[in-house]
Parts: structure tokens; sequence; C-alpha cells
């Protein structure tokens, strides 16, 4: 790992280099609040933005996406990455995506999302600014982010660029860069050690503690049933989790019924749909027919069915799902926090 500096004044014209050369993704203002999308200028540059609307997963992942066209016996796959880079993300968005790459690889490895991956550049950036429903600095902090190839601090005077990767290291080039010192890398360090303290919510309890006790509530009925008693299973928390990667796969014909298109799209564990089988004609069967076995199905597969998998929690303590939850109950630090405290 490189380090290098750059200077408050010198930052604008890095980041208009970098936008001149490649497409470059980044948080941009949105009303009052923040999406990632496409960075054309460098104050469209939102670097002390608290948490994007959607996660920026959605680059590799996309909301709807193109898998196959096909005709009569003719097919072609649609997978066509395009290179970018991704800047400015949390490190908890990158401990996100390392899970998504993990799950994505496994066994039969999803070239549709992997593609993507592989052709873009990812530069981390430092919290500026902490989320009113953030937990973070709580939540599986013995699992470090690993997949960006570059993190950028905001210091007094300028920024830390931190080059990681062979990809990292080749962004330098754009901008007027000095060698960074000893004393910018502590500077750094202790702002982003500080940021963890500013969370306004948290977890009481460790990982393991959390994991063990979690799963040994999925009997007690009361208890799920009392946490979803307001769900409306709009899936709004699962749509906004970076860590979630459920899809469905559809066929759309075209009128002369030789031809279509084959697309996956986000899909919801908490939406009543997604659990429903078809039996054949036109019967149905809904393996969690309620709100309270989606509640906890979600809560299960956050906070223990995946962490041998994964080294930790698969949740990142974004506070997305809090805040796109209409009803106010999606909160997995009010919800693991009450399950901790029952006898």
């Amino acid at each position: 790992m490189n380090l290098y500096f750059i200077k408050s004044q010198d930052f604008n014209d890095f980041v208009k280099s970098l936008v001149g050369s490649k497409k470059v993704i980044g948080p941009k203002a949105k009303k009052h609040k923040f999406v990632f999308d496409r960075i054309e200028l460098p104050e469209d540059l939102r670097l002390d933005y608290d948490t994007t609307i959607l996660p920026p997963k959605k680059e590799f992942f996309p909301t709807t996406q193109k898998l196959v066209e096909f005709k009569g016996n003719h097919y072609n796959g649609c997978i066509n990455p395009e290179e970018k880079i991704l800047f400015g993300v949390h490190f908890y968005d990158v401990k996100a995506i390392d899970m998504t790459d993990h799950l994505f690889r496994e066994k039969n490895e999803d070239w549709n999302y992997l593609a993507n991956r592989e052709a873009t550049t990812i530069v981390a950036s430092n919290v500026q600014t902490v989320s009113n429903r953030a937990f973070y600095g709580s939540v599986g902090t013995e699992v470090k982010p690993k997949g960006h190839d570059a993190y950028l601090t905001k210091l007094k005077d300028g920024y830390l660029y931190e080059a990681i990767t062979n990809k990292g290291e080749a962004l330098v080039k754009f901008g007027k860069f000095d060698k960074g010192t000893d004393s910018h890398r502590k500077e750094a360090e202790e702002i982003n050690n500080a940021v963890l303290k500013k969370c306004p919510e948290s977890l009481k309890y460790g990982t393991k503690e959390i994991a063990d006790k979690v799963r040994k509530s999925f009997d007690k009925k009361e208890v799920w049933e009392n946490a979803a008693h307001d769900c409306f299973s709009c899936g709004s928390c699962n749509v906004v989790c970076p860590t979630c990667y459920c899809f469905d796969v559809q066929d759309d014909w075209n009128l002369d019924q030789t031809s279509g298109l084959r697309s996956r799209y986000w899909d919801a564990c908490l939406t009543e749909d997604f659990s429903k089988i078809s039996l054949g004609a036109g019967a149905t069967e809904n393996f969690r027919e309620h709100s309270a076995d989606r509640f906890r199905h979600r809560i299960m597969r956050k906070a223990t069915y995946l962490n041998e998998k994964l080294g930790g929690p698969a949740c990142v303590g974004c506070g997305r799902c809090s805040s796109a939850c209409t009803a106010d109950i999606a909160d997995p630090t009010k919800v693991i926090n009450k399950i901790m405290e029952l006898r």
C-alpha cells in the first residue's frame, strides 16, 4: 500500500481529470438525500453525504438486469461490462460489496454480476457525516473492508489517498499528489476511528452472542408476531439493503412468440409473493405465509444464518432499512437488543 497526499485546492482538478478519462460513479445530491450516479463535474461529487438511498451494489447488480436475448433456438448472453470508477464508497458499503462478491462467486460463479464487478475500480472514502440511523460502529466490527482499490480520507488541509491495488495506484497519475507521511496516516487513522463512536444507534452485544441468542429465539412466536405487528410487507427494508441479493427471473416474450428477453429483478423476502410457490392447476402454497415468519427470516439472515459463511453478520449497520421503513419497525438494533434482553 502506497500513501499519497493531495492538497484541498488540487482535489477538484483530480476529480475533473478522472471524469474526463473514465466513467465515474459517485454520491450526488438528490433533493435532500443522496444517490450514487454519474459524476459529470467535480462539483457534483458530495463526499460529505451521510448515506445513499440505494447501495452502490446496483452498479454491479442492477435493479433490472438483462440476462439473455433469445429467438427460437438461438440465444445471446447480455453480459456487457463497462470500465468505470466507483468513487466515494463508505467502508460499510465496501464490506457489503465484499459479501456479495463472495456470495456471487461461490459454487457457480455469476458472471452477470462478476463481469461488472471486475471492470470497476473502487475508491472508498471516509464518513464525513453520520446518518441518523447508523450503527456501523457496533456491528460486525471483527470484519474489515477489503474489496476497495484505494481509500480516501479528508484531512484538515487535503486528502490522504491510500493506493491498495494496482487499479488504485493507476489513478494517482490523474492528480497532483505528493508522498503521504506518517503524520498524514496518523491523522487519517484518528479520523476514521473517531467516526465509529458517533453512530446514534448501537448493538449492545457481540456478534457471537447475538447469533446464538437470535437463533434460539426462532420458536418464540410471540416475539416475532409483536415485532412484525405493523409490517406492511412492502419489502422496502430489503430493497435498500446493501447485503440482500435475492432476485426473480422473468421471460418477456415478443408478439411473434418466438423471441424475447430474460431479465432478473431485485426481489424481497418481506413481500408475501416471495415465498409463494405454484402447486399446479392454479393452486399455490406459501411457506412463509404470515408477516411474522417473513420478519423473522430477515433478522435470522442478517444476524445468524450467514455468519459462518461470511465471517460475521450479513449486516453492515448502514441504517438504510430503518430509514426506509414506513412503519419504523425494521431497525435491527431495536429488534436484536430486545431479543437479547429476553430470559
